[in-house]
């Protein structure tokens, strides 16, 4: 695997992540009476930011990885104008 192609699977994970998170908060508030917004964002402070946190660290991850792979990419072109 490229580093583009696990750069674009850690954004997946990322955003897998991060959409646990509301996911999570939603089915433990399924079995509720009623719903409105602050008690989703009581339930969304009772899951915690543990997802979001790893999330943002996988985003970064594979925004490194892709970024990696152009710069590896931009010197090996200008490697080959370079020696002709």
């Amino acid at each position: 695997m490229s580093k583009r192609g696990t750069g674009v699977a850690f954004i997946m994970i990322a955003a897998f992540l991060i959409a646990s998170k509301y996911l999570a908060a939603a089915i433990y508030d399924a079995g509720g009476p009623s719903w409105d917004a602050q008690i989703f964002n009581s339930m969304l402070i009772y899951v915690g930011n543990t997802l979001s946190n790893f999330g943002l660290l996988s985003l970064f991850v594979g925004i490194a990885y892709i970024v990696w792979e152009e710069y590896d990419d931009l010197k090996s072109r200008n490697k080959k104008k370079s020696n002709f």
